[in-house]
């Protein structure tokens, strides 16, 4: 697998904050990161009239900038290089894309507040600009990764998820469950029964898992877990089974076997990425 070495990280000032550097300290120690970039946008474009003549005089970059620098190392205790980059940009996504891009990030650590009221969301734009892994982080995510779901389609396209999930387990004590979500076909359903049909699909599941593992060639422990649902409920089946208590990290490609254009992203992953998850998701590109 590629190697995580840089590694981006969007804040906004907002109490999510700590939980990313924190978070971000402890994948950049887990992966051995080298370099880890502090991002904050200001958008004085959205300051209002009535403060603008108050902040006229005051350079913002400089205070928000010392403000970062002090909870960035309170926070982060990974042996990595660490920098806080402040600018001002419209759009958060395009400022995120260009320092992505300028310092080779392999992977970007983004705060998942869609289930908090009053705040912003990270555009699922990003999920189509950057080149490299996303990472979103809820406010309440622990710090630690003991357990995770890796989701497949057995598709050439998922085998890049398990490159990322071995590097997180390599020498430590960490579960990895590899899902898939299966549907038993409907068009037959007025000559055959579901009921008569199940068995057949579930046997025929197993044997796509275990070639499916000889051709990774994986040599960490990972344990099969499928689910019964429709294809284009995929990405629903699995956010009604998995437990926040029980999961910490939800691993998916960016595209599956559905997907043709390599620009494209699986419309699974797309609505996990939008959806309220508690635990931190991991988009592979």
């Amino acid at each position: 697998m590629k190697k995580i070495k840089n590694i981006l990280v969007a804040l906004d000032l907002s109490e999510i904050d700590e939980t990313l550097i924190k978070y971000a300290s402890f994948i950049a120690d887990r992966l051995k990161a080298e370099n880890v970039y502090f991002v904050h946008n200001i958008k004085k474009y959205e300051i209002s009239e009535l403060f603008s003549e108050h902040l006229k005089d005051v350079n913002l970059d400089e205070i928000i900038g010392e403000e970062l620098n002090e909870k960035v190392e309170e926070h982060f205790k990974a042996n990595a290089n660490w920098e806080v980059l402040i600018s001002e940009d419209p759009y958060s996504e395009s400022l995120i894309k260009y320092i992505a891009d300028k310092y080779a990030i392999n992977l970007a650590i983004v705060g998942n507040k869609k289930h908090e009221k009053g705040t912003g969301v990270v555009s699922s734009k990003l999920l189509r600009l950057l080149r490299c892994d996303i990472l979103t982080v809820p406010r309440n995510a622990k710090v630690q990764i003991e357990t995770i779901w890796a989701g497949t389609d057995f598709s050439h396209d998922s085998r890049k998820v398990f490159r990322v999930t071995k590097d997180l387990q390599e020498g430590h004590d960490t579960q990895l469950k590899m899902v898939h979500v299966y549907s038993v076909p409907v068009q037959f359903s007025p000559y055959v029964s579901a009921d008569s049909m199940a068995p057949k699909v579930e046997k025929h599941v197993g044997e796509k898992f275990d070639k499916f593992l000889k051709k990774l060639n994986y040599s960490e422990p990972i344990e099969p877990l499928s689910f019964l649902g429709r294809e284009s409920g995929a990405a629903r089946k699995i956010l009604n089974n998995i437990d926040p208590s029980k999961v910490d990290l939800l691993v998916v490609s960016d595209k599956g076997g559905n997907t043709f254009s390599p620009f494209a992203v699986g419309s699974v992953t797309e609505e996990l990425f939008n959806a309220n998850l508690e635990i931190p998701l991991w988009v592979v590109k």
